[in-house]
Formats: structure tokens, C-alpha cells, sequence
């Protein structure tokens, strides 16, 4: 892959990627766009990557739509805005559809697309000084990067509404107690924290991680009838798999279990 705004490694199991347009604050721009949905279709079919581990170069960790860039397009704003969402949200669509875990680091501050893509992740940690906010309507625009979908379910629809319309800034405490970020660490350790918990997902029950994963989303989007049969299907596959045996035959053993992800 040849990348410009964003660099990537995979490595035991462990695919890096890392916002790297510090001197724009990170911020989405149809390159970036691009590169994120090469970079999410190269995890997808690798099959050596089991986890996904994201971090931000600089301060912010994306600032929102590269502003500048929008601007600079004139009357050819509403095209290129469509062409780069087609990217952007397409490299979300293959995130959250992939059967490995993603993990994300945030420092300094996530805003609009930032916020976004933060609730599209399957983890968050965060940094203790790290603040949130959706600020599109600040510069007259409307949502996107999918934050109607993810975001409105991890927080609900009021704490959404206030959100989008009045521009509230959280706090990372606020944002963990809201429900839109799972831990919060000290700023120095997030970049650590991340690697290390997606190099823990990676060495688990690679097969069983993704599936719950998909059993966990499926699940919150479907009648109960259908949630249930699709988790029972589910459920009998990983039984028959050697992870799941080896699992059930480690706990009954009272030994540490031996995974090899089939």
C-alpha cells in the first residue's frame, strides 16, 4: 500500500495503524479517507492479523473534516464531500464488519468526524485530559462518519441531541460515565494501553473474539427471536472448533488454555 496520511504495520498478530497528519490535527480529508479504507480492506483479508490496535501522531487525535481543504474546494465542496464518505464511511463499514476487534487510543481531543469514528470503534481508552465534542453545527454542517448509528446507541438519543445540537464538550471522566469510551488512563499511557490490549485480544481465541464480536452487534440490531438463533448457531460452530474444546476441556482441567485461533 502506498499511504500518505496514515502509516501501518502488522506484527504478532497485531495490526498498527496510526493517524499521522499531526501538522492538520489528524483531520479527515478524501486522502486520509482513502487511506483508511485501504488500510481496513488490507486488515480484513489478512489473516495473520487477529486484533486491531489505533493511535494518533500529535496532539489531537482527529480534529474532524479537514476545514481548510473544504474550503479550498469552492463550488466543488458537495462532490468531493461525497466522494471522501464514500471512502470514509466505507473503511467504518469494513471496521466494524470484520471479525477482529479494533482498539483505539485517544489523546489531546476528538471532534466531529473524530467523534465519530471514536464511536465506530469496538474499544476505546482514552487519555485523562482528552475532550470530545461533535462541533459540525458549529460550522453549519450536519453529522456524519456514522455517528447517528454508533453513537446515539452507546449514549442514547437525549445525550445525542445535546451533543450534535449545542456543541457540549466532555471530559474523558464524563465521557467514560456516559458510556462512549471503556477506560481512561493517564495521557503518557494510552499509546501502551492500546498496543497492549489489542496484543491481548490477538492472543486469545481469535475465531471466538471475532465471532462474539459479530453476535454482540448482530444482536443489538435484531428482533430477540433472531438475536437468539443466530447466537445459538454461533455458539454450536465455536463448540465444534478446536479453541472452543480446547477451552471448555482447560477450565474443566483447571489448566491455562492453549488457543491456536482454528
Amino acid at each position: 500500500m502506498e499511504l500518505s496520511t496514515i502509516d501501518y504495520r502488522a506484527a504478532d498478530g497485531v495490526a498498527h495503524v496510526r493517524f499521522n497528519r499531526p501538522k492538520a490535527a489528524n483531520a479527515v480529508s478524501p486522502a486520509f479517507a482513502a487511506d483508511l479504507r485501504a488500510v481496513m480492506l488490507e486488515i480484513d483479508h489478512d489473516d495473520a492479523v487477529k486484533a486491531v490496535s489505533v493511535t494518533a501522531e500529535g496532539n489531537v487525535f482527529c480534529a474532524g473534516g479537514d476545514l481548510k481543504e473544504f474550503n479550498a474546494a469552492g463550488d466543488g465542496l458537495p462532490k468531493l464531500a461525497s466522494d471522501m464518505l464514500v471512502d470514509f464511511h466505507g473503511a467504518i463499514y469494513k471496521m466494524n464488519r470484520m471479525p477482529k476487534p479494533v482498539v483505539a487510543g485517544v489523546r489531546g481531543s476528538a471532534g466531529g468526524a473524530g467523534l465519530s469514528i471514536v464511536s465506530a470503534f469496538d474499544l476505546v481508552i482514552c487519555g485523562q485530559s482528552t475532550k470530545f465534542t461533535m462541533a459540525y453545527t458549529r460550522a453549519g454542517v450536519t453529522p456524519d462518519g456514522t455517528s447517528s448509528y454508533f453513537l446515539a446507541r452507546h449514549i442514547g438519543l437525549r445525550r445525542m441531541l445535546d451533543l450534535t445540537l449545542t456543541n457540549r464538550v466532555l471530559s474523558a471522566a464524563e465521557a467514560e460515565s456516559w458510556g462512549l469510551i471503556n477506560r481512561v488512563v493517564p495521557d503518557d499511557e494510552v499509546d501502551t494501553a492500546t498496543a497492549e490490549l489489542a496484543t491481548q485480544l490477538a492472543s486469545g481465541p481469535a475465531w471466538a473474539i471475532g465471532h462474539a464480536k459479530r453476535v454482540v452487534y448482530a444482536g443489538f440490531e435484531s428482533p430477540l427471536e433472531q438475536a437468539g438463533e443466530f447466537e445459538g448457531t454461533v455458539i454450536a460452530t465455536a463448540m465444534g472448533r478446536h479453541d472452543g474444546r480446547e477451552g471448555i476441556a482447560a477450565f474443566v482441567e483447571k489448566r491455562t488454555p492453549e488457543f491456536d485461533g482454528r
